[in-house]
């Protein structure tokens, strides 16, 4: 299964169902079953800004993010290219849907980055450890 690995608290907002795009500056023609792989990283500034998000689920500290392992899965269903942003509207314009509100605010809509659209999320019950990779790569764990 192909696998994307993603700075915390992104990869969490992901996991929980809070974040159907997830930005980035190049695009994929990947399009099915993807694992989430949580990095090692967490930048807790972010974590900040989306505390009362992660309040909602109990979580009330950058500390308790899962790191290194993977902790969803889901469908990659389409890969839009970011056309213009709006900051006054907080609103993106992609070569698919229009993206604002709390989306917006979770993600890096810099015209010419890429929104990967993800449905079908499935935040795993145990996460399974698992060392990180740049781009997409090759997890051969199976769930």
């Amino acid at each position: 299964m192909k696998a994307i690995t993603i700075t915390q608290p992104w990869a969490s907002l992901i996991a929980l169902g809070e974040k159907q795009f997830e930005t980035r500056g190049w695009s994929t023609s990947h399009r099915g079953k993807i694992a989430i792989h949580a990095g090692k990283k967490v930048n807790e500034e972010a974590f900040e800004d989306f505390k009362a998000i992660f309040r909602k689920h109990g979580i009330t500290s950058a500390k308790e993010l899962l790191t290194g392992a993977v902790i969803a899965t889901a469908n990659l269903v389409e890969c839009h290219k970011v056309t213009s942003e709006d900051y006054e509207q907080a609103m993106a314009v992609t070569t698919g849907p229009k993206i604002s509100g709390q989306e917006y605010r979770l993600g890096d809509y810099t015209p010419h980055r890429y929104a990967w659209e993800v449905d079908g999320v499935q935040h795993l019950p145990k996460p399974i450890p698992a060392k990180g990779k740049l781009s997409l790569w090759e997890w051969q764990q199976s769930i």
